[in-house]
């Protein structure tokens, strides 16, 4: 099982340096998972293209988020309830002081005892030290 963070999907869904590196893992047989924040995340990273980089337009941005349901509802990438990890989110949030948003995928991770990918640098820093295998995408 692989949980996979915001930085790291979004980064395959806007195709970023790198973004092939993310393919392996969303490989139904890793059985890709995250935190159903990961949706709400990703649907601001892809406002953010449109309306501050301006790199995709309005279309594209509504179809990168057709995709991400996509994925989603055929099962692809399962998602879990964030509120099932908020309180030791927040834990590791206060330990460590990043934010409860990139605590939540460490939480998930290190319940399910699965490897973390993720784009973040500090967010791997906090994983390893937590005893959460990790795999970085640059």
């Amino acid at each position: 099982m692989i949980v996979v963070d915001s930085s790291a999907f979004t980064r395959f869904l806007i195709k970023e340096e790198g973004w092939e590196k993310l393919i392996p893992y969303l490989d139904p047989d890793a059985e890709p998972c995250s935190v159903d924040l990961l949706i709400v995340e990703t649907a601001n990273a892809i406002w953010k293209y449109v309306e501050r980089f301006k790199r995709i337009d309005e279309d594209q941005g509504l179809n990168l988020l057709e995709r991400v349901m996509r994925l989603v509802e055929e099962d692809v990438l399962r998602l879990e309830s964030a509120s099932s990890y908020l309180r030791r989110a927040l834990e590791i949030s206060l330990r460590y002081g990043i934010t409860v948003y990139d605590s939540l995928f460490i939480a998930q991770a290190r319940s399910l005892d699965a490897k973390l990918v993720t784009s973040d640098r500090k967010q791997v820093e906090v994983a390893q030290d937590l005893g959460v295998e990790t795999i970085f995408i640059e």
